[in-house]
Parts: structure tokens; sequence; C-alpha cells
């Protein structure tokens, strides 16, 4: 399945997006201004399944006016797109994306937080061994 993973902020959209098995996370072009209709030109020029929106929580796991911000954006999604759009948390991607850069990583800073965020979504949803051999 492929599925698009979104890092939604004020200014632009962090984007990355999986392979058609769901394994490899690749960052794309950031989406500037953050604009729903562009979202969906990519969703439907990428044959997406599924978007995910990174959902910024406090580090105490509670949600503020960016976590506000974001749901509205999800629900603006929901009603122009055909495929099933979720939030996952993204706490920490950033920080993740600032280690990339600084190991090497071209790719936009909010792009390679939305393919952290990409890559840990797939992990979560992985069946594990026992799973899969059960």
């Amino acid at each position: 399945m492929r599925v698009l993973a979104l890092d939604h902020g004020t200014a632009r959209i962090g984007c990355a997006i999986s392979d058609p098995s769901g394994t490899l996370a690749t960052p794309v072009p950031v989406i500037e201004p953050p604009e729903p209709r562009a979202v969906a030109e990519l969703v439907a020029e990428r044959e997406v399944e599924r978007v995910v929106v990174g959902l910024p929580l406090h580090l105490s796991g509670e949600e503020g006016s960016q976590a506000a911000l974001t749901r509205s954006f999800c629900a603006e999604l929901e009603a122009i797109l055909d495929v099933p759009v979720e939030t996952y948390d993204e706490r920490l991607t950033t920080r993740m994306a600032d280690a990339s850069r600084r190991a090497g990583a071209s790719a936009a800073p909010d792009s390679l937080a939305a393919a952290h965020l990409l890559e840990a979504y797939l992990a979560s949803i992985k069946p594990s061994s026992e799973e899969r051999d059960g």
C-alpha cells in the first residue's frame, strides 16, 4: 500500500511517500503554500492509498493549538480525498530530521520530518513475525 505522510505547517507541508510495498519512505518536495488541493493532486499523481498527517503533540502527550490546526487540515483533506486520512504522533520527528541533515541528507527539513514520521507509521502497521508466521 502506498502511503503519503505529511508534516503539516502553516508555511509549508513536508511530504514523504512509501513504495508500493509499504517498506521504504522517500522524501518528496514540500508543498508551499500548504493547500489541500495540492495534496489531492499529489495523491492522484502518486496513486496514494492512505494519507498520514503528523499530529504535533506536546511531550506530555497533550494537544495544543498546532494540533487543532492539524485536525482542521485533516478534515479539509477528508472532504476532498477518496482515501483514508489519519493522524500519527509526530513527536521528535523534527529532531530526527535535523540529525539526518547533519548526516548529509539533502531533502528539505520538513520532508525529512515527514519521512521519519512515515517510517514510524509503517513500522507500527507491519505485522509482527508471530502474526506473519502464525
